[in-house]
């Protein structure tokens, strides 16, 4: 394949490869390198619907170990993916996991407050960490991980799986190469009504209701799309405390980002209404994605100079799954820098903390450095 045929089919030009934000893509060097060995920790909908699955389009890395509190599940699962017993751990057996060469990396799938535990306890057995979003429940918990893995001499990536995503790598590309004009407002709404009776809506496992959880979809995509940090942030909640799914997390959260450039977003968050979108708002049109974040289907379109046409891609060599693995798996084995490290978790819970602040406050809250 050429060079210039593979940049269309990963739907990114030469000013992403540039800049050094362009992930997930092969090296030649590394193909003949060994595949870096993953255990998932929580075998939940996500890890065992979305992410184990797609280790089967990777390049660099495989599943070779699994950690649940349920034996049925290590059971059914360890049997369909080729799982040695000798390789499937309970939680009271996870340290275990020091004595297995066989295990690079440990992906922490679990309630999040549960995130800063298993990542540090993973970097003292010396596994490298891929942990889901959000990072934590709190900017101390993050600096606590990301301390335990620098201690340690392991690497330590946030499942940020958009920035690995064909549109959304595009759209990070076309808004700060200034495509439609310098960027003067942002719009990004992400919202799904949620069900009831699940940990999601039980803060001590949460840490909080919609913006831990779909709200930093729009949160991230603000950051990364201006590829600035907000120097401020004003917020509202609206939350029916009658509605039983509402006892203890918030449901709504509007919030608004002032960056350093003088670029505002505007921001919902919600577990009550459905939206999952963002528009790049310059002086010269506009670029959207709706939806812009869901696991497939994502959408592109394009206004500017007064003509509103689509933006389509052709299908990606790998899947934003697939592609998050073996970006980790590549920096596992090259020594670089995720794209997405522990920083860029604990950017988005500074400024997560700072938008309960605002809300709870009323006020605008200034964020420094």
């Amino acid at each position: 394949m050429s060079t210039g045929t593979r940049r269309e089919v990963l739907g990114i030009g030469v000013g992403l490869a540039a800049s050094g934000i362009m992930p997930g893509l092969s090296s030649p060097a590394l193909a003949t390198t060994r595949k870096i060995g993953y255990a998932v920790v929580g075998l939940g909908s996500y890890a065992t619907r979305q992410i184990m699955p797609n280790f089967g389009g990777c390049d660099h890395a495989r599943l070779v170990a699994l950690v649940s509190g349920t034996p049925s599940k290590l059971e059914k699962y360890g049997a369909e993916y080729g799982i040695p017993q000798t390789h499937r751990y309970s939680y009271a057996q996870f340290d275990r996991i020091r004595d297995n060469p066989d295990i690079d990396v440990v992906y922490v799938i679990l309630p999040n407050s549960l995130h800063a535990e298993y990542t540090v306890r993973a970097a003292q057995a010396g596994k490298h960490v891929l942990c889901e979003k959000p990072m934590a429940s709190s900017v101390a918990e993050c600096r606590t991980m990301i301390a335990a893995c620098h201690k340690a001499g392991t690497k330590l990536m946030i499942g940020y799986r958009s920035r690995f995503e064909p549109y959304n790598r595009l759209a990070i590309e076309l808004a700060r190469g200034g495509h439609v004009g310098p960027t003067r407002l942002i719009t990004a709404e992400h919202g799904f009504p949620i069900k009831p009776d699940q940990w999601r809506l039980d803060k001590a496992l949460s840490g909080g209701g919609s913006m831990m959880d779909i709200g930093i979809y729009s949160l991230n995509a603000a950051r990364y799309l201006t590829g600035e940090e907000p120097v401020e942030v004003s917020a509202v909640e609206s939350t029916d405390r009658a509605d039983p799914r509402f006892r203890s997390v918030e449901d709504r959260i509007s919030f608004v980002l002032r960056f350093p450039s003088g670029v505002q977003a505007n921001c919902i968050s919600s577990y009550s209404s459905a939206h999952n979108g963002y528009r790049v708002i310059g002086t010269q049109g506009w670029i959207g994605l709706e939806p812009a974040t869901p696991y497939t289907g994502q959408t592109m379109t394009i206004r500017k100079d007064g003509v509103t046409a689509p933006r389509t891609l052709p299908p990606p060599v790998r899947n934003q799954f697939a592609a998050q693995l073996d970006h980790m798996a590549e920096c596992v084995l090259t020594g670089a820098t995720p794209v997405v490290a522990g920083e860029e978790g604990l950017a988005d819970m500074r400024v997560i903390e700072a938008i309960y602040r605002s809300a709870a406050e009323r006020r605008t809250v200034e964020l420094t450095a």
